[in-house]
């Protein structure tokens, strides 16, 4: 797929992002989720776990697995991982239905212990502080047009692992804002590019 492509039809004809149509997992994420607005500390929460676990790997892997991701992880409501302990460390490394990295399990917990410590709405409100203005963003053409990082997901990522966040670099955070809906990387083209913010 060249960078330069711009929104192909899907098999209804509509035009959408091309890495939204290589699997029809990815074309109800597409359609449903990427890039809509998502707040609520748990739910942000999932997004920066899951978004860690991705690193090097194919969103797609993650999507067949989130619903064991979510099993596994409580509903990754923030207290109950927050709680985890080596026991259940060692349980995620015995279970085949998410991906099974020491690395990225131990900075899943070590995240919810950051954000328990935050107030209610606290994480959802520091994550959506860096959503920059629409307004000064044209709507991408092509998937060249897509950036992989900017200046605010480097200040996001900045300011999380200043307060102790795990595996949220700059790329990741970037991630995390086109997931979440803080920017609307949908192409200009594509039918689920928000008309209005």
């Amino acid at each position: 797929m060249s960078a330069e492509t711009g929104a192909v039809p899907g098999h209804d004809g509509r035009l959408r992002c091309p890495w939204g149509l290589s699997a029809e997992e990815y074309v109800r994420y597409h359609d449903t989720e990427w890039g809509r607005p998502l707040h609520g500390d748990d739910a942000l929460f999932e997004r920066l776990c899951l978004e860690a676990f991705q690193s090097g790997l194919s969103w797609l892997t993650i999507l067949r697995r989130r619903e064991g991701f979510r099993t596994a992880f409580k509903g990754f409501s923030i207290p109950a991982v927050a709680a985890f302990t080596e026991t259940d460390v060692e349980r995620l490394l015995a279970d085949t239905s998410i991906i099974r990295n020491r690395a990225k399990i131990e900075a899943s917990v070590s995240n919810a212990r950051v954000a328990a410590e935050l107030a209610e709405g606290e994480l959802d409100a520091l994550i959506w502080s860096y959503a920059p203005d629409p307004a000064g963003r044209p709507a991408p053409r092509t998937l060249a047009d897509v950036p992989a990082i900017t200046p605010e997901s480097t200040a996001l990522s900045k300011d999380l692992k200043k307060r102790g966040f795990r595996f949220v670099g700059p790329t990741t955070a970037y991630a995390l804002m086109q997931a979440c809906g803080l920017v609307d990387d949908h192409l200009a083209d594509c039918v689920s590019r928000r008309t209005h913010p």
